[in-house]
């Protein structure tokens, strides 16, 4: 049996690709049908598919993070709406890419080339590709990103430049915005702001917590195996879920 995970925020996309994989690939066993970045990436670790579609561009965590995650265990097909992200996919030597609306002939090419590549056990390095769209992509967030945090505090409003957050911690129904010297919560969801925030400055550790990792001080490993951060200049330390930590194997 060859399993597989599907990641696409767009439902009828996502229904499409489903529909089409089980015509053309019927012993293909979809395990997981992600619609964000996060919960595929949480759905990678826990299933470790041989094989997994992946929206570059998702709400929160990005394709590009889920396909870092899988280190090398899993065939990666990229699916874009961008051509530029594809070709350069392509050229770098993905397996290979889908480009939206995905078309029955250029899937029935993909699935040839995964079913080559896992007849031969061959596992391609995409660490290249990753560091390339990742440039890319964060570009494009940087353009159009968050600014400014404005929070309101009883009568009061608070502005907080982007450069000034030390990290965003879910809690309840807010959102909590530290500061090297004061806090304040908001309403905007920690997956609305991922969408947002430059991803190379802006780590997401847990569902509950994004980081600025500049100002990571060290990482340090629980005897059952749990992450926590120590961050510079703040007492407490914030804990990295088995999702994210990836982000950590060469520390």
């Amino acid at each position: 049996m060859i399993t597989a995970l599907i990641a696409e925020d767009e439902v009828p996309q996502r229904a499409e690709l489903c529909s089409l994989l089980s015509e053309l690939w019927p012993d293909l066993t979809v395990i997981s049908e992600c619609d964000d970045g996060l919960s595929a990436l949480e759905a990678m670790v826990a299933h470790r598919p041989q094989v997994a579609f992946l929206d570059i561009r998702m709400p929160g965590v990005s394709g590009l993070e889920v396909a870092k995650a899988a280190a090398g265990n899993t065939q990666i097909v990229f699916v874009t709406a961008y051509e530029e992200y594809a070709l350069q996919a392509f050229d770098r030597g993905a397996v290979d890419y889908l480009l939206k609306p995905i078309k029955r002939d250029r899937l029935e090419i993909a699935i040839a080339r995964v079913r080559e590549r896992l007849a031969g056990g061959i596992a391609p390095d995409l660490t290249n590709i990753i560091t390339a769209l990742e440039q890319q992509l964060s570009q494009v967030r940087r353009q159009g990103g968050i600014k400014w945090i404005t929070a309101t505090i009883g009568n009061a409003t608070k502005m907080f430049s982007i450069d000034e957050v030390l990290f965003f911690q879910a809690q309840d129904k807010y959102t909590r915005v530290v500061t090297a010297t004061d806090e304040a919560f908001i309403r905007t969801t920690l997956k609305e702001l991922a969408v947002g925030l430059d991803s190379d400055v802006f780590w997401q550790i847990h569902r509950s917590a994004i980081v600025r990792a500049g100002i990571i001080q060290s990482v340090v490993r629980s005897d059952d195996g749990k992450l926590v951060l120590r961050l510079r200049g703040k007492d407490g330390m914030l804990p990295v879920s088995s999702a994210f930590q990836y982000r950590f194997r060469s520390m």
